[in-house]
């Protein structure tokens, strides 16, 4: 990506880089003001940018890892319960309630 004046094949090959490695907003921040204004205009430029998306997910949509919520989960339930205790331990027995003013 150092090329200042990168041609719109040169720029899809770093785009579909970057979205490989995660790092668009890298790409993003590279592009010249022209660059940018080229890509807005191109509709090549899009449409490629759809094949590599798919391309890319063909290629790593068996690799993609869904976060486990199970330890989430169970925070959230050791939340509620220790609330729950909490809720009630202040209710108070009225007959315990009482001050002796003495």
């Amino acid at each position: 990506m150092a090329n200042a004046h990168r041609e719109i094949q040169e720029l899809l090959a770093d785009y579909a880089g970057s979205l490989r490695d995660g790092c668009l907003p890298t790409f993003l921040k590279s592009l010249t003001k022209e660059e940018a204004k080229r890509i807005g205009e191109s509709k090549d430029f899009w449409e490629a940018t759809e094949i590599v998306r798919l391309m890319n997910s063909a290629s790593f949509g068996a690799k993609v890892v869904t976060p486990d919520v199970g330890l989430f989960i169970s925070r959230v339930d050791a939340g509620i319960a220790s609330r729950m205790k909490k809720a009630q331990a202040s209710t108070r027995d009225p007959s315990r309630s009482h001050v002796n003013l003495q």
